[in-house]
């Protein structure tokens, strides 16, 4: 067992100019979707245990890659620091670490409606009506968005413009009208602020057709994580955190192109053990997919 550890650190340190090539290919993507997770980390006895953090990050279509990166921290400099240089449109939640990335003007926020309807839905109990009223709202956002799924990006616009945006409008000012009744730490004062907060984001997908009604593709890409953590409990130290992105990225971008990750890690890490750095390009999983069916 302790030679299978020892094989983890030296694969990843072999693949990892492969997944800093994924990560220059989602750093051009138009719309990205970030989110993170909390993950127990040993350490050395002296500064551990503590929560480390995995954060992904979900390139578009024209960039089919899913990116890890992990950090000690959930502090902002781990974001800030992989998307140095981005611009484009960044789906996320409303951690404040991403206020100093928007504040730049050249990322642009796009907020999380399934993010949004969780608050409403914990205010069920608590203020049913109230609570109800908007989460009947917003399952009708939601059914838009079904009809707009088999549309392309323009159509998509649309129809939002035509559907979605009166809707919203409706929504909006009947939560202007009910912030000032409602008692601001209650579980539907809490709703209503968080909308009304972060409502320019929430709306910013009725902007452009190829943006997401919610975050859902970064969350499903965390899940794998949630769920293998439950089995492995903790990462060792910072090095296996580090390691351990790298192999995620690889993974879950095979995955995501519908390979056999085993198929897939094995031949990547036989041939840049052969060929060094070079023609990384080649081992691009959707482009390592096009040379197999070719």
């Amino acid at each position: 067992r302790k030679t299978q550890w020892g094989w983890v650190p030296r694969s990843a340190d072999k693949a990892t100019a492969l997944v800093d090539l994924m990560k220059q290919e989602v750093l051009a993507s138009k719309v990205i979707h970030t989110d993170d997770t909390p993950v127990r980390v040993q350490g050395d006895g002296q500064d551990g245990p503590f929560t480390g953090r995995f954060w992904v990050y979900v390139g578009d279509a024209a960039h089919p890659y899913t990116v890890y990166d992990y950090t000690p921290s959930r502090k902002r400099d781990g974001p800030a620091r992989f998307l140095e240089g981005y611009e484009g449109y960044l789906q996320a939640d409303a951690f404040g670490g991403y206020d100093g990335i928007y504040a730049s003007g050249e990322v642009i926020e796009v907020a999380c409606w399934a993010h949004c309807r969780r608050y409403f839905y914990d205010a069920r109990s608590t203020d049913s009506n109230r609570a109800h009223r908007m989460l009947a709202w917003v399952r009708r956002l939601y059914d838009v968005e079904r009809d707009a799924k088999k549309l392309d990006a323009q159509q998509r616009l649309a129809l939002r413009q035509e559907q979605s945006k009166p809707l919203l409008e409706t929504m909006k000012q009947w939560l202007d009208e009910q912030q000032p009744k409602l008692l601001p730490k209650s579980p539907i004062g809490d709703a209503a602020n968080y909308a009304l907060n972060n409502w320019n984001a929430l709306i910013r997908y009725l902007d452009d057709g190829d943006l997401d009604i919610d975050n859902n593709e970064a969350e499903q890409a965390l899940r794998g994580i949630a769920i293998g953590r439950r089995n492995w409990l903790f990462l060792g130290s910072d090095r296996g955190g580090r390691a351990a992105a790298v192999h995620y990225s690889l993974i879950q971008s095979a995955k995501r192109h519908g390979l056999d990750p085993f198929a897939y890690l094995r031949d990547v890490l036989l041939r840049i053990t052969a060929q060094g750095q070079a023609n990384l390009h080649e081992l691009l999983p959707d482009r390592w997919k096009a040379a197999l069916e070719s």
